[in-house]
């Protein structure tokens, strides 16, 4: 059995505000303790923000087929398969 451990500061959540406060408190001086059900990061790094800019910076790539073309480049798009892109996104992930 552990013993109870006294805290100055404890943060329930390690998104990008709580590891970045509790950081922030530890340099201060403060014995922080940070609390978090699920992964560090939060949604942001593990399902929002990081995989969807992932997937914009695919389709991004994808119109560029275009400006390829425009340069005379022929290009055959049959060939997209969105089941990699998932994966490419999954793979961005913090897991």
């Amino acid at each position: 059995m552990s013993t109870p451990s006294t805290y100055d500061l404890v943060i329930i959540g390690a998104g990008p505000g709580g590891y970045v406060g509790a950081i922030r408190a530890s340099q201060l001086g403060l014995k922080t303790c940070v609390v978090e059900k699920d992964k560090c990061g939060g949604v942001c790094l593990n399902w929002g923000c990081i995989p969807s800019k992932n997937l914009i910076h695919q389709a991004q790539t994808f119109a560029e087929i275009k400006a390829l073309e425009d340069m005379g480049v022929e290009v055959n798009p049959d060939g997209f398969d969105y089941g990699i892109v998932q994966k490419n996104r999954e793979a961005s992930r913090s897991d």
